[in-house]
């Protein structure tokens, strides 16, 4: 009797999931339980499987592995060795998931193709973890789809990223998010069959999952285990977190993993409504995690000379955009070198081209000003260009345009960049469980209250740390050193915004 025949559906119960692990020899196979009926049956149904009666989780009965940089091996199964064979999934092989950092630090050429296959191991290993605790804390009465769901959105989840990572995203309409270009892949790219047929799985479901509709609630057992993708406690930060620190090879995002996800729970209370938790164990963990994105935004992500390039690139497509040598739907399916490529051609916009080889050939513009929250209203109006990018495009032609008349030498409109970081946001929405809870505190508390930090203490540290910055050309920041007028680029700055 194959796994196959005998599919099982509906919701996980106690029997089931309180069962440990088997190894992957078929059950026709393995003489030890084939003599007994009784005993097959019992072991059949401590497979977990799914509405196409496939293990439950891909490490149940994998098919191959991938040899990881992180985890060693990451285990998959057929259908998941089919979605990565696919032609979306095999372009983010060629995305950077740090878009320029590698220019910085050589060693961050990952890809958003690895982060992908890191996040669905993540995602498999918690559900393990999960269905291990059986009632108590675990998966009992969830929708085994909604389990499946959560492990193929995993997966795709940044199927639908543009190139350079972030990068492109900044500049707004006509630009959407990368999450609703996931959407179209997913429900209408060979994707979708593979979803359908092998799965048994809505496209438009898993397309949800990841990018939630505004205008109805997900699945109650999707909305739950949503929370492990996206949220303040996610396996998204778990794998980019320490992935990117060790492609930089520096010390930060050191996140006990393991410890972390070894204390998720499922709480219900006495009128059944559910919440994933962490128990005490997960405060010291979680905290690290906090404090390793801290570290990773103030060194290498909000780093001057990769924010350089990338404000490069965005002025490059904004310009190429503008002009309509250049669709929103071309960003669609691109790779990093493949919009280089064409942002470099004859059809584009001088801006574009110049713009495209300089950082074909790692010419990164320099830092002329750098203003800090401290500055007040400067800081203020400066930041409120990040949400208009032709304003923020007239601002930069203007200053180009007076620099060049004081200066009196030649500055182009492009020349003269504003590098606004953009608004991180700092969610804390944790509940925090104790099986024996200390004199004072209770079974269940918030994370504010089990420890005494808040949300708003991180986003001050990072209001804080943000800078706003104009990067020019190496020649024409010389040029501007050298005029005998003090703060030249700032009095021009202040006066047009």
């Amino acid at each position: 009797m194959s796994m196959r025949e005998e599919p099982f559906e509906g919701t996980l119960n106690q029997e089931q999931s309180g069962q440990p692990a088997l190894d992957a020899t078929p059950l026709t196979e393995n003489p030890a339980v084939n003599h007994n009926t009784d005993v097959v049956q019992s072991i059949e149904r401590s497979y977990w499987t799914d509405a196409a009666g496939y293990p439950l989780l891909p490490d149940e009965r994998p098919v191959g592995t991938v040899r990881d940089s992180l985890y060693d091996l990451i285990p998959l199964g057929s259908r998941e060795l089919k979605l990565i064979n696919t032609a979306p999934f095999l372009r983010l092989q060629q995305v950077k998931q740090l878009g320029f950092v590698y220019r910085v630090w050589p060693g961050a050429t990952h890809t958003r193709y690895e982060h992908s296959l890191g996040c669905y191991h993540l995602a498999v290993r918690a559900l393990r973890s999960l269905l291990l605790r059986g009632p108590d804390g675990g998966l009992d009465g969830i929708a085994i789809s909604s389990i499946q769901t959560l492990v193929v959105s995993a997966l795709l989840h940044d199927i639908g990223h543009y190139p350079f990572s972030h990068t492109i995203e900044d500049l707004g309409y006509p630009i959407i998010h990368h999450e609703k270009v996931g959407r179209s892949i997913i429900e209408k790219s060979e994707i979708a069959t593979i979803l359908e047929r092998d799965y048994q799985l809505s496209p438009g479901r898993v397309a949800d999952f990841i990018d939630p509709p505004k205008s109805s609630p997900l699945p109650p057992d999707d909305e739950l285990l949503g929370h492990l993708l996206s949220g303040a406690l996610d396996i998204d930060k778990l794998d980019y977190l320490p992935r990117d620190a060790r492609a930089c090879n520096v010390p930060y995002g050191g996140v006990d993993v393991s410890r972390l996800l070894s204390s998720l729970r499922i709480h219900r209370d006495l009128h059944d409504e559910r919440c994933l938790v962490v128990t005490h164990k997960g405060i010291s963990p979680l905290h690290s995690l906090l404090h390793a994105r801290q570290e990773m935004f103030d060194n290498i992500y909000w780093h001057h000379t990769s924010r350089a390039f990338q404000v490069m690139l965005v002025r490059a497509v904004f310009d190429a955009l503008d002009v309509q040598a250049l669709t929103a739907e071309q960003l669609m399916g691109l790779t990093d070198a493949g919009l280089l490529t064409l942002l470099a051609g004859d059809k584009m916009p001088a801006s574009s081209r110049a713009l495209a080889a300089d950082l074909e050939l790692r010419r990164p513009y320099k830092v002329a000003l750098e203003v800090s929250p401290a500055a007040g209203s400067l800081f203020r109006r400066l930041e409120a260009l990040f949400w208009d990018a032709h304003r923020r495009r007239y601002i930069e032609q203007k200053v180009a345009q007076e620099l060049a008349e004081i200066l009196q030498m030649p500055v182009t409109d492009y020349e003269v960049l504003l590098e606004i970081p953009r608004p991180e946001k700092w969610e804390m929405d944790v509940w925090i469980s104790f099986e024996h809870p200390p004199i004072g505190m209770k079974p269940l508390m918030k994370w504010v209250e089990a420890t005494g930090l808040q949300s708003d203490d991180l986003a001050r540290y990072e209001q804080h740390q943000r800078r706003i910055r104009i990067v020019i050309p190496e020649a024409l920041r010389s040029a501007i050193n050298q005029h005998p007028t003090d703060d030249l680029l700032l009095s021009i700055v202040d006066h047009l915004i």
